[in-house]
């Protein structure tokens, strides 16, 4: 792979310029980060990261940022925490179709005993959040929220529909992983995966890495896309502001929480890793094939089993469409150039990262600006589109 420094204007502004190095036959991958780049207004820090068959194909940043900088993911995290799952499972440590109660029996209250692993990583549990919603403190620590959801109702019946559970997941499958264990989903992730693959993606990130972590900025909405967002059916739908606990007094803020010493110090499950587009595309690289010197994470079946669509159509927390496999977003929905069992997550400031078994692509990104107008960011499609069809035509 040739070292290249790629400038994507004429101008002396650092912001500007693109930095890394991309494999021969990738070099629309440069140039359509170039274009991102140019065309961005605020901030434009951001990095790209592709691997193909285990060999990083892509590697690229631009803007506040280095090559190795690490920063907050929220939902991409999601990722991490249900491989922790798919990897007990693979072991017969934990069993799809048992009750979450078999291992968590607290859980059964207020009529969930019938909701099964399956369901609750498919996110059709119900169980989105707290009534009264959490403090950040609570939502720092997975085993206080786990508490507290243990005796909360549903929000619809369960298995009846799907929604986002999205600050909550993590806490709940990670309760699960903790009763069949003894093991918080952070510990297996780092002991398991992120050690021994050298993934820069971390769920509790160590006080020696915290010089290379930068904040997330919030968004700058324009006024044209601020209106938009107050216009949007799915920012008034009614469980939304419980399943992103801006229900909760004083309101959440969610940028504020990922840059916090406690959510840095113990990566909640749901949102609280930190990494760069290395760390996050890796993380599937080791998933798909042999990395780093290691073995394929997960076996085929096990990626197809996980991959596999389970819920699809109207989320009843976003109230628009969404697709889920077990614990992962079923990508190839969302992203139809992409393979159509591509598996991945995205995450709030505008994060993406999959695993596509068919071409052996790992993908990730990440950027420090909060995206407009949530989750991931709309570059992502270019971007994908670009590292897929150059991975294709090898």
């Amino acid at each position: 792979m040739p070292n290249q420094t790629i400038t994507s204007s004429a101008t002396a502004d650092d912001a500007a310029t693109v930095h890394g190095t991309v494999a021969e036959g990738y070099e629309n991958v440069r140039e359509e980060f170039a274009a991102f780049v140019a065309g961005e207004e605020h901030d434009p820090a951001a990095q790209l990261a592709a691997y193909r068959n285990g060999r990083l194909v892509v590697d690229l940043w631009a803007g506040d940022v280095a090559g190795d900088s690490l920063s907050g993911v929220f939902s991409t995290t999601k990722g991490a925490a249900h491989l922790v799952v798919a990897l007990l499972v693979q072991d017969g440590v934990l069993d799809l179709d048992r009750e979450v109660a078999h291992y968590w029996p607290e859980f059964a209250a207020e009529g969930k005993g019938a909701i099964t692993l399956r369901e609750l990583i498919s996110h059709r549990s119900g169980v989105i959040g707290a009534d009264d919603g959490f403090t950040p403190e609570e939502l720092a620590d997975d085993r206080v929220v786990a508490e507290r959801l243990a005796g909360q109702r549903p929000f619809w019946q369960p298995g009846a529909g799907h929604g986002y559970h999205a600050l909550a997941i993590g806490a709940l499958t990670g309760e699960v992983v903790r009763r069949a264990t003894g093991r918080s989903i952070q510990e297996i992730f780092e002991e398991r995966v992120r050690a021994p693959y050298g993934l820069d993606f971390f769920l509790g990130l160590p006080e020696a890495e915290r010089s290379r972590y930068r904040d997330v900025l919030p968004m700058l909405p324009t006024p044209e896309q601020q209106a938009a967002l107050s216009a949007s059916p799915i920012g008034r739908y009614n469980r939304l502001p419980i399943a992103f606990n801006t229900s909760a007094d004083p309101s959440f803020d969610l940028v504020g929480f990922a840059n916090s010493p406690a959510s840095l110090a113990n990566g909640p499950a749901s949102v609280g890793g930190s990494g760069n587009a290395r760390g996050i595309a890796g993380m599937y690289a080791a998933v798909l094939g042999d990395f780093n010197g290691q073995g394929p994470l997960l076996k085929p079946d096990t990626v197809a089993e996980f991959a596999r669509i389970h819920s699809h159509g109207t989320d009843l927390v976003l109230g628009g469409p969404s697709a889920f496999g077990l614990g992962f977003e079923a990508l190839g929905v969302s992203y139809p150039a992409l393979g159509a069992d591509t598996f991945g997550h995205s995450g709030a400031a505008g994060s993406l990262a999959f695993g596509d078994p068919r071409s052996g692509l790992a993908y990730g990104y990440t950027r420090r600006r909060f995206a407009f107008p949530g989750g991931a960011a709309p570059e992502n499609e270019r971007l994908s589109r670009a590292v897929y069809d150059a991975a294709i035509a090898q």
